[in-house]
């Protein structure tokens, strides 16, 4: 896993969920004032981000993300950090 593929993974999550261009998700991106994203699609991203690299995300972290990029940075650190880690370090998301 590195973070285009993590980045790429958000981008197509995003654009899906929000019915969006694809290319509007930068790393810059914020996700209420860019995308207009409520809590109910970050939430969404949440579980789904939980779920396919097996980390856990607290609500207080949670809060303090804003952008794509600090998600990208959340996924790349936990999961490096998570028991098994080398069970998800091919860059392929579990379904």
């Amino acid at each position: 896993m590195n973070r285009t593929d993590v980045l790429a993974y958000i981008r197509a999550h995003l654009a899906d969920e929000l019915e969006l261009d694809p290319a509007r998700v930068q790393e810059e991106t914020r996700f209420k004032e860019d995308l207009e994203a409520d809590s109910l699609d970050l939430y969404g991203l949440v579980q789904e981000l939980e779920d396919t690299y097996r980390i856990r995300m607290s609500d207080e972290e949670a809060a303090h993300i804003t952008t794509v990029g600090q998600a990208v940075d959340f996924v790349l650190a936990t999961a490096g950090a998570a028991p098994g880690a080398s069970n998800v370090s091919d860059g392929e998301p579990r379904p």
